[in-house]
């Protein structure tokens, strides 16, 4: 599969590209776009002063260039800004910054030349992953440090990885016959001057998101298969006296799942029937908080989700560069365009829900683990013998403290704010550092639902369910019983854990 570049990409092309390694393909009004840009870059700028061009950087812009050094300034930049350290970006996270940085280039308002989109298009293609480090970028003038990391693959330098292996970018492309660009104009800060890398992780993020809401949408389905509870806290009368979009939603996507369900149970049938004259309820009358308040819980989760997507693949196709060149009006605009204030803001939003979105699984995991509350499992799911086995006990220990750890980390970055860089970038955005956060809080969270879905399908195992839950619970559970056999004897269990997990990321809903 192919997708061609032309002018607004969008999460499926992301997804197409990034998830399904389709393509990418550069339509002819794309690249005339960069070319156009760069020729009146080129010459508008031969007798003006235009920063980074013929400036130095940052504080450094008071000084002019000579001429003869324009070139190598550009390199300076590169070289010296590729600072990075901690853990590298692994493959994904770094294919969505190059097509981010690719598209934005596209729109023509960068000046840069077009032999840069295209080694970025090929090594896309070529699945050539540039090394760039986690920690670096305060998220000001975009993601300095990162994006260096980038430009220098591009200037035929600095390291990448390539078919599993760490190698030096000369050799490799050499292997692939690559040609280096060759900087030109102001192929350094037009490269490193954005929001690429923190708006590409973000993209990438929202993915994982989606795909987390959805698993727990059918977790939180099945528990209420489990408890046989009633249905009308899902029905269609409840949810829409409330107006917001994502608790309706929820609603609707719980009810289809539990659509062909023998267990969920109608009020009328029990509660309103007029045959109840107990003093003292023995089944419960409504469901503890973490089942009956999932469309309430998960509904906000929804609306973020949606919302991030929405303002992230705004800025993947909004110029966030500096200087920003206008060929239409033959005009150079100055300003701030790489600042990474709305995704700093947006991840934050993000790295919270799914913080909560962990809390809830962690409360519905406690509450199957707890014998006192559910009144319907033995403790802890034991198929085995109580006392001498242990089932689910231990494995609850992590999901505890890893919703615990979530819950720490989901503290907003925006607002931490450091000046740097002389005090000329004296409030910036830490938008990278938020979407990196976010993105560990996102992988905390897939651990915490793998653990709920193994004392899941434990459960349905231990009360005979399997034929009586939904098919789509049951699809799950058949799922889940091929990686983790049913266990009664104790279990090493976290090479099932992170089994799961694997099949959690990387399943298609």
């Amino acid at each position: 599969m192919t997708v061609t570049v032309k002018e607004d990409l969008n999460l499926k092309d992301f997804y197409n590209i990034v998830f399904k390694d389709s393509r990418v393909e550069l339509d002819p009004e794309f690249l005339k776009r960069v070319e156009d840009s760069f020729d009146f870059l080129k010459e508008f700028s031969a007798n003006k002063v235009i920063y980074g061009v013929n400036t130095g950087f940052g504080p450094m812009a008071q000084y002019k260039i000579d001429d003869k050094d324009t070139i190598q300034l550009q390199y300076n930049l590169i070289r010296s800004h590729s600072s990075g350290t901690s853990n590298a970006l692994t493959a994904k996270y770094v294919k969505a910054t190059m097509l981010a940085r690719l598209n934005t280039i596209g729109l023509g308002c960068s000046g840069l030349h077009s032999s840069v989109v295209k080694l970025m298009r090929d090594l896309i293609n070529l699945d050539v992953t540039p090394l760039i480090y986690e920690h670096g970028g305060v998220g000001a003038s975009g993601d300095l440090v990162q994006l260096a990391h980038l430009a220098l693959v591009l200037i035929g330098e600095g390291e990448v990885f390539y078919k599993g292996q760490r190698r030096t970018t000369e050799d490799v492309f050499k292997q692939l016959g690559l040609e280096p660009i060759t900087v030109r104009l102001r192929e350094g800060l037009g490269l490193i001057n954005g929001t690429s890398v923190m708006t590409g992780i973000g993209i990438v993020n929202t993915i994982y998101a989606k795909r987390l809401l959805d698993w727990s949408i059918k977790c939180s389905s099945a528990i209420n298969e489990i408890v046989e509870a009633y249905d009308d806290h899902l029905s269609v009368e409840l949810n829409t006296s409330k107006k917001h979009k994502g608790q309706i939603e929820i609603a609707r996507l719980m009810r289809e799942h539990l659509a062909d369900s023998t267990l969920v149970r109608n009020r009328d049938e029990h509660l309103y029937s007029g045959n109840n004259n107990e003093t003292i309820f023995k089944e419960k009358v409504q469901e503890y908080y973490s089942l009956r308040c999932v469309p309430q819980i998960l509904g906000p989760v929804y609306d973020t989700v949606e919302n991030v997507s929405k303002i992230l693949i705004e800025e993947v196709n909004s110029a966030n560069d500096n200087p920003i060149i206008n060929v239409k009006k033959k005009h150079v605009y100055h300003g701030g365009n790489f600042h990474g204030d709305y995704i700093s803001l947006e991840m934050d939003k993000l790295k919270l829900v799914v913080a909560k979105l962990s809390m809830l699984a962690e409360r519905q995991l406690n509450y199957l683990l707890n014998s006192k509350l559910n009144d319907k499992l033995t403790p802890f799911v034991n198929l085995g013998k109580l006392g001498l086995n242990f089932g689910m006990q231990g494995a609850q220990f992590t999901a505890t403290s890893t919703t615990a750890e979530n819950q720490m980390l989901s503290n907003p970055m925006y607002i931490h704010s450091i000046p740097n860089n002389n005090d000329n970038q004296d409030i910036v955005s830490m938008g990278t550092n938020s979407a990196l956060i976010t993105k560990k809080v996102i992988e905390n969270t897939f651990e915490v639902l793998s653990i709920e879905i193994i004392t899941i399908v434990q459960a349905i195992e231990l009360l005979g369910f399997s034929n009586k839950v939904s098919s789509a619970t049951k699809k799950f559970y058949d799922e889940i019983r091929a990686i983790v056999p049913p266990f009664k004897e104790d279990l090493i269990m976290y090479p099932f854990i992170n089994e799961v997990k694997d099949f959690l990321i990387n399943a298609e809903n």
